[in-house]
């Protein structure tokens, strides 16, 4: 039986394992990803920004996620990720996104509530089977590597009895929530604070999974102990755009070559050693 979006997260929270989120913004970083995913029997989410969407294309996306469904059965989840207004929600509604990510965290708690909401009421409209995220706390840093120190303040933190009201007010499916990660990778080593991640899985099981932002270069050892408190999307983009990015200067600094699918295709691989090491550490291989 082909499941939806939203009972892909619900069997993950059944059976204890997170499904990795991995960004893309061009047609072979999906070929890449989906050579591992066909290979581990993976479900896949990909995500795109709004940037990476104005690149890729919202029509090519879903396209291409299509073809790649129908060619290989496995489950494809996409997801129109840190998107923060109403218009840009429906126009990737109206180009065939199964999952949406509406970013409130940077309007004040009541305003978040409000458009957060409508965006929930928005999609299941178009459909009952659309699994929407919500976000509270305020996600530090960057997509890249970042060679200096990111301050996570703890007022950037979500606040668990917070985040349960958010989820009852909102009917959201999904929680992103901020304990201590940042996007990109830094200098410092990141610390979780799985104490405050327990708590809002306390409150929140049951009505909404919890997802975990700026998965890159947090250590493995926190991973699992987030997905054993609760985690059940991760998301993975600078250790995608670093792999993919060091190894193909590597290869252009060392050959003459010119045809695209032949110097590619290192660059591919490399992006695809990661994700196959995510998918393990996630848990969702054999899980398609």
């Amino acid at each position: 039986m082909n499941l939806s979006t939203k009972q892909h997260f619900q069997k993950a929270e059944r059976e204890g394992y997170a499904i990795g989120q991995f960004n893309v913004s061009t047609a072979d970083q999906i070929k890449a990803i989906m050579k591992v995913a066909v290979k581990l029997k993976s479900p896949v989410i990909f995500g795109t920004s709004e940037g990476e969407r104005d690149f890729l294309g919202v029509r090519e996306a879903v396209k291409l996620c299509e073809a790649y469904e129908e060619e290989t059965g496995l489950p494809i989840i996409l997801n129109a990720d840190h998107t923060k207004s109403a218009d840009k929600v429906e126009e990737a509604l109206k180009a065939g996104y199964n999952s949406i990510h509406f970013d409130g965290s940077e309007l004040d708690y009541e305003e978040n509530i409000k458009q957060t909401k409508y965006v929930v009421q928005m999609c299941a409209r178009f459909s009952p089977d659309i699994s929407v995220e919500g976000e509270l706390g305020h996600l530090a840093g960057v997509s890249k590597i970042i060679k200096e120190k990111v301050e996570i303040k703890p007022e950037y933190y979500t606040d668990p009895a917070q985040a349960a009201d958010f989820v009852a007010r909102t009917g959201v499916d999904r929680m992103a929530i901020i304990i201590g990660n940042s996007h990109g990778i830094s200098i410092d080593e990141p610390k979780l604070d799985i104490e405050r991640l327990a708590q809002s899985y306390t409150l929140l099981k049951g009505k909404a999974v919890i997802v975990l932002h700026g998965g890159s270069g947090i250590p493995d050892d926190q991973i699992q102990a987030s997905i054993q408190n609760g985690i059940r999307k991760i998301n993975v983009n600078t250790e995608l755009r670093a792999a993919f990015h060091d190894t193909l200067k590597k290869v252009l600094d060392e050959t003459d070559e010119t045809t695209p699918y032949k110097y590619l295709v290192s660059a591919m691989d490399a992006m695809g050693n990661v994700v196959d090491n995510k998918i393990m550490l996630f848990g969702s291989a054999n899980k398609a």
